[in-house]
């Protein structure tokens, strides 16, 4: 889009000038990492503003070096470049490979909490965009939202209003896929406890909004600062609102 960030990353510019290149493009991903070792994607702006050193970049492709275009070299000849370039315990690293089967690495990288994985197939040539060489695979957590209404328009999909639990900013809607029997009672609770829109929340066509005391379970894409391809899997009564 055409943004210099140069000067957000300045330690990992340091790092990248000792890659021994006098140009190249890189394809990778700034992380920082959690008390576990692992990608930590809501920590990463605070990072990048306050935490400098705690900035990693994950280096997946190399598709120029030095003026020659890589991008027609099999992935696995152009990464093996790129391995020769990096060396170990840096902040610069190389995304090492996991192969197997994609479902059981998926499931272990679900289990670790992680945001999800890339497939790419070894014998491609890079290409922008979409493409059927390489797939993207994201895990979904499951988290409690305060809930804050619902919008619901006839012949369109109904979605729930969703708040962080504590600090109630909004993060997004969520698609209702409860059964009729929980639907009913949902939309039951809204229209007996209609409540005011929460401050700095935008009105939305067809949304009648409810009294705080309703607790959402949202399965959710993991690694996201508001709600994506969320859906609404269940409901409750907050215990701790003070309601009978």
């Amino acid at each position: 889009n055409g943004h210099d960030w140069t000067a957000k990353y300045r330690d990992l510019v340091r790092e990248a000038k000792r890659l021994g290149a006098e140009s190249a493009i890189v394809d990778g991903e700034i992380i920082v990492l959690n008390e576990a070792g692992l990608s930590d994607f809501g920590d990463l702006r605070k990072a990048i503003t306050r935490r400098q050193q705690d900035l990693y970049f994950v280096a997946f492709d190399l598709l120029h070096l030095n003026g020659h275009d890589l991008r027609d070299m099999a992935l696995e000849v152009r990464r093996e470049i790129l391995a020769s370039m990096i060396k170990p315990g840096r902040r610069i690293q190389f995304s090492e490979p996991l192969p197997g089967e994609a479902k059981a690495i998926l499931h272990l990288l679900d289990q670790a909490g992680l945001e999800g994985m890339v497939s790419k197939r070894k014998d491609s040539k890079y290409r922008s965009g979409p493409s059927a060489n390489w797939l993207k695979a994201k895990c979904y957590a499951i988290d409690e939202f305060d809930l804050l209404g619902v919008e619901r328009e006839a012949g369109k999909p109904a979605f729930a209003l969703m708040a962080e639990r504590g600090t109630g900013r909004y993060v997004g809607s969520a698609f209702v896929t409860l059964n009729r029997e929980m639907r009913e009672r949902l939309w039951k609770r809204v229209q007996e406890h209609p409540g005011t829109a929460p401050k700095g929340v935008m009105k939305r066509p067809a949304t009648q909004w409810v009294k705080p005391g309703l607790i959402g379970r949202v399965k959710h894409l993991r690694g996201e600062d508001d709600l994506r391809h969320a859906s609404l899997q269940d409901f409750r009564e907050d215990d701790t609102d003070g309601r009978g």
